[in-house]
């Protein structure tokens, strides 16, 4: 299936590019990404609508004159083997509509209606994407913001790959630095040698007491923090009871992680660790200080001046020698590229370190690394609750483990007041599965860059904007693929054929369908996986209007039935898709 939005863009974009030619206007400087293209809001105005104001601001003219001439040109140059050669365009006032061949479309989807997988749209194939997120510190277990996090990361991957690119999915872990010596420092204090089955908690849970315990042992010993900054030192100078100490605590640390990861349903293709790669970023920025990029203090520390580029001055190194976090990422940032050229490295990182990705991108710049302009910071804002910010040292994070429980435990509760035990199969299963989506979905249906207040009962809503609702319609077009293939209905009797979708119903779920593959490439080139989430309720809210108004086993044309029914598959496996790129578990039975 050809994407008629993109074929349309490109299209208008060159005849503009040749009009303002003609009349030796300025303005034929426009690019494809100028070319605004909108879906109007009843089918009668069209199935894709570009409004000419802006370009008739370029060319000095009336924007309906503009969308006539436009309008003509097409009519005059229409190739008859062009896959859109039957499409027709309208000038309707200042909008250039563009009326679909609805055969030739609806024959596509019925043609793939039975087809597991009939996404043929790659715009990015050939693109070579790595992507780093979670990102976790080995001090602490994950909570509700890492969350927001991982399915950020694990859904963009997902995407890139579905659009045709290349992705690998990488983790950074923090497993060094002073934040890492305070929990060692309190565990020394407190712990008594203690393991986490000795206390029955999860692994990372139990070391993260320790993080939090640091606060106390603080009002104790006032010289708790030089302390731990002693042991960092004592770390990167190899002492062997540092680092055996260390290596237990993130083994707990570690381990608990990623059986949060595997309950997620997020996967890295590698992990590196910052124990690793911190010497590399040292060795750098001391090979920079030789070279006269980075500048010494007179206490001896190391610092990169980038007051010309409005980022001020910054600390590549201390005083007594020892890393900061921009020096690990200095040294990993090499690595990566060593490891696996891409042509594009994506950050997914709250928005409260947008300075130090800055920072970061330009001094490998000024390093010489000519990769660095391909590096790209996706920010994300905070996720608050309603009784106000996370602190993990006070211990008031929402931890990711616990709230995966909660939202598990209020799904099953709404399963068994809508008295669907039975027909769920494994409920215990199926819970976690909603609770998962309606988790996702509610981290992923807004732009990144905005702070949300999450509502886990709202998220959980099996009605409106929510994952469950996405999930139910998802399982309602597989009921009614098991009745049919159970024999249900008229549909068993009929004949698939174009001339029986001629309703005005039918066609408009076969546009949303018909829209995927438009939606799919601006979601990757925006890297934006909001724009996804969006289709999904769309494509289902669709769908429900459509076999509510539209009967589909028991239609009296049993011709109707059975084209009807490939249309229903068509739903399923885009849901599906989409569903799997939104990291919400898709449901047969709910």
């Amino acid at each position: 299936m050809i994407d008629r939005k993109n074929y349309w863009k490109q299209r208008i974009l060159e005849l503009l590019l040749a009009f303002g030619a003609e009349k030796e206007i300025k303005g034929q400087n426009l690019s494809l990404p100028d070319i605004v293209a909108e879906v109007p809001p009843d089918p009668a105005m069209g199935d894709l609508g570009f409004p000419m104001f802006s370009y008739a601001k370029l060319f000095r003219m009336n924007p309906a004159l503009l969308a006539a001439s436009i309008s003509q040109r097409i009519a005059a140059g229409k190739e008859p083997d062009s896959p859109a050669a039957k499409d027709l365009a309208k000038a309707q006032g200042p909008y250039l509509n563009i009326f679909f061949d609805r055969e030739q479309i609806t024959s596509e989807i019925l043609e793939r209606g039975s087809s597991l997988s009939w996404n043929d749209s790659k715009p990015m194939a050939g693109k070579r994407v790595m992507v780093e997120f979670s990102c976790p510190n080995t001090n602490k277990p994950l909570h509700l913001g890492h969350l927001r996090n991982n399915v950020l990361g694990e859904s963009l991957s997902r995407i890139l790959k579905e659009a045709g690119a290349e992705v690998r999915k990488v983790n950074l872990i923090n497993d060094r630095g002073v934040h890492i010596c305070k929990s060692m420092l309190a565990y020394k204090v407190y712990g008594q040698g203690h393991s986490p089955q000795d206390e029955g908690l999860k692994s990372d849970h139990f070391v993260g007491k320790y993080y939090v315990l640091f606060n106390q042992l603080k009002t104790e010993d006032p010289a708790a923090e030089e302390k731990a900054q002693a042991m960092l030192k004592k770390w990167e100078e190899g002492d062997p009871e540092t680092l055996r100490l260390w290596k237990q605590m993130n083994e707990w640390a570690i381990s608990g992680i990623k059986a949060t990861y595997a309950r997620q349903g997020v996967g890295f293709d590698k992990y590196y660790f910052e124990s690793q790669t911190y010497m590399k970023g040292k060795a750098e920025v001391l090979e920079g200080l030789k070279k006269g990029i980075f500048y010494q203090d007179e206490d001896g520390s190391i610092w990169v001046n980038l007051e010309d580029v409005g980022l001020d001055r910054k600390v590549l190194l201390r005083k007594d020698g020892t890393s900061l976090y921009i020096t690990q990422d200095i040294g990993t940032a090499i690595y990566r590229h060593d490891d696996w050229a891409f042509d594009r490295l994506i950050y997914v990182v709250a928005s409260e370190q947008q300075y130090h990705f800055k920072v970061l991108f330009e001094v490998l710049k000024r390093l010489g690394f000519d990769w660095a302009s391909n590096l790209y910071h996706l920010s994300y804002g905070l996720v608050n609750l309603p009784s106000g910010r996370m602190k993990t040292r006070e211990g008031t994070v929402v931890d990711a483990d616990d709230l995966i429980d909660e939202l598990t435990d209020l799904a099953k509760e709404e399963i068994s007041q809508k008295g669907r035990d039975d027909e769920v199969g494994d409920a215990g299963s199926v819970s976690e599965k909603v609770a998962l989506g309606a988790l996702h979905y509610y981290l992923l249906q807004s732009v990144p860059t905005k702070d949300m207040l999450y509502d886990p009962q709202q998220s959980l809503s099996f009605t409106g904007d929510t994952g469950p609702y996405i999930q139910y319609m998802g399982a309602r077009a597989c009921s009614i693929l098991r009745k049919y293939g159970n024999g249900e209905g008229n549909a068993r009797n009929g004949k698939a054929s174009l001339a029986a979708l001629s309703g005005e119903g039918d066609w408009s779920l076969v546009r949303k369908l018909a829209l995927f593959s438009g939606n799919l490439e601006l979601s990757a080139r925006m890297m934006e996986p909001s724009v996804m989430a969006a289709y999904a309720h769309d494509l289902a809210a669709e769908f429900s209007s459509w076999y509510r108004d539209n009967p589909v086993l028991n239609s009296p044309d049993p011709d109707l039935s059975a084209s009807r029914v490939l249309l229903v598959g068509a739903v399923r496996n885009t849901l599906k898709t989409v569903c799997d790129m939104l990291c919400i578990p898709f449901l047969e039975l709910m």
